[in-house]
């Protein structure tokens, strides 16, 4: 307990941190510039891989919370070296060919995974760094998550290309081996104890509302063009859906010990930056459009799509560490607003589909740079604003409800854009498609400006 209390956050943590974030924000992520060379490894309908693609961060999204409040009471160290192992366990499945479900079983434990990972790091960085050495930690953490997802269709795309895709999970076990070897070092963290709290059973009833309803919504999204928006699954579904989230609303207001505490959301900042953190993690949309779009419509190969968000990947990764300074002398409001506009006008670039071939290439090499920009800028000012408002005994559930945000709009995000993609393409266009999904994109940055700008305080 002492070495606990006497330990400070250094850069070898750090590391393995950043690395266990990359296992999912990186690596699994890859496979949005690999949907059509999935389809044919697995010889799968467009929606059983649209459902595997988007089901890691689903599922991660779902539990995130529970494993917050998990890692808050059996130890944060505990539940990231689960979220590892774990992570290790899926890639291998993931890696078998021959049956889509080994993809599918494959990419729900890279969810599990993930949802161990995020709220326990984020609890151990608010732990073992202070002041502006938390908001540094919280930089590296954001350029894994943030930069991750952006340097992932570039790395997914060449691996594909020139390796094959298999070979990105290959280097996610060992990075994710390497990660486990980094913060060895690092003593338990575990949320201080109380007799209340270690009375308090684990919201099991919440969890599994929960789920019912995401999962169901998720299965209208992503089937409902192939079954029909009236036909009796969708409408079961629908049903189902609307049944298990109001029951999960009623009971986790009852229930002494919810999954997700309704209070965190008093605080208007906290509030501004999880909504406004859905929204334009729901964003990354626009990278499957895109990318599917480049090769279905202009036949690009899989690192050819790749090559254009690299724009992307510079930008976010060079923005972040300004969005921190500018986070230190202004507050968090005016670099979380910025970041929104900068987002929206990188995606109205991309809709520009009108123009000639080469010119609409250009114009998304740009439109990516400044998307990027609006990302980075964002970043550390919001996961800041989150964490710094959280009460100190619920601080990993507070990161848990976070990054279930993150989670959940990445997820919807991708499940969402294309579903309109691919349902616009079949009857109408390409072009078509590739507007209409980023179209849906472009408003979640809309609206995340507008939630920003009511509720994000101007002072730190």
């Amino acid at each position: 307990m002492n070495k606990a209390r006497t330990f400070e956050g250094d850069n070898r943590l750090l590391a393995g941190i950043f690395l266990s974030v990359i296992t999912f924000w990186l690596f699994a992520n890859s496979l949005v510039n690999v949907v059509p060379t999935l389809q044919e490894s697995f010889d799968a309908q467009m929606g059983v891989i649209n459902a595997a693609v988007s089901l890691t961060a689903l599922l991660c999204g779902l539990l995130v919370v529970g494993a917050g409040g998990l890692a808050d009471k059996y130890g944060r160290m505990k539940l990231t070296y689960i979220g590892l192992i774990l992570s290790i366990i899926g890639s291998a499945l993931i890696i078998i060919p021959g049956s889509s479900s080994f993809l599918i079983i494959g990419r729900a434990i890279q969810g599990i995974s993930g949802a161990c990972i995020m709220p326990a790091t984020l609890a151990i960085i608010n732990t073992y760094y202070i002041g502006t050495h938390r908001q540094r930690a919280l930089t590296y953490w954001s350029i894994g998550s943030w930069g991750g997802s952006g340097i992932c269709s570039v790395f997914g795309g060449f691996m594909a290309t020139y390796v094959g895709w298999r070979s990105i999970f290959i280097i996610s076990i060992i990075v994710a081996l390497l990660s486990m070897l980094l913060i060895k070092h690092t003593p338990e963290s575990k949320a201080p104890k109380d007799e209340k709290s270690s009375s308090e059973r684990f919201d099991f009833l919440g969890l599994i509302l929960l789920v019912v309803a995401m999962l169901s919504i998720n299965m209208i999204i992503t089937q409902a063009s192939d079954y029909g928006l009236f036909s009796f699954s969708i409408m079961g579904l629908s049903g189902l859906f609307l049944l298990s989230l109001i029951a999960f609303i009623i009971w986790e207001n009852k229930y002494a010990n919810p999954l997700i505490d309704f209070n965190l959301f008093k605080h208007k900042g906290y509030t501004g930056a999880t909504l406004s953190n859905f929204l334009l993690n729901a964003v990354f949309g626009t990278t499957i459009v895109a990318n599917t779009y480049f090769q279905s419509g202009l036949n690009f190969k899989e690192s050819q799509a790749g090559y254009i968000t690299l724009t992307y990947l510079i930008s976010v990764l060079l923005m972040i560490p300004v969005g921190e300074k500018v986070l230190q002398v202004m507050g968090p409001k005016r670099p979380m607003m910025i970041g929104a506009s900068l987002n929206a006008l990188g995606i109205i670039l991309l809709m520009m589909v009108f123009l000639p071939p080469t010119v609409y290439v250009t114009t998304c090499i740009i439109g990516y740079l400044i998307y990027g920009l609006g990302l980075g800028m964002y970043a550390t000012p919001s996961t800041d604003t989150a964490v710094s408002t959280a009460p100190d005994d619920k601080v990993g559930v507070a990161s848990g409800v976070y990054k279930m945000a993150s989670s959940l709009g990445n997820s919807f995000g991708l499940a969402i854009s294309s579903t309109l993609f691919s349902m616009m393409s079949a009857r109408m266009s390409a072009e078509v498609g590739i507007t209409t999904g980023l179209g849906f994109n472009l408003l979640c940055a809309l609206l995340a400006l507008i939630l920003i700008w009511c509720l994000v305080p101007k002072g730190k």
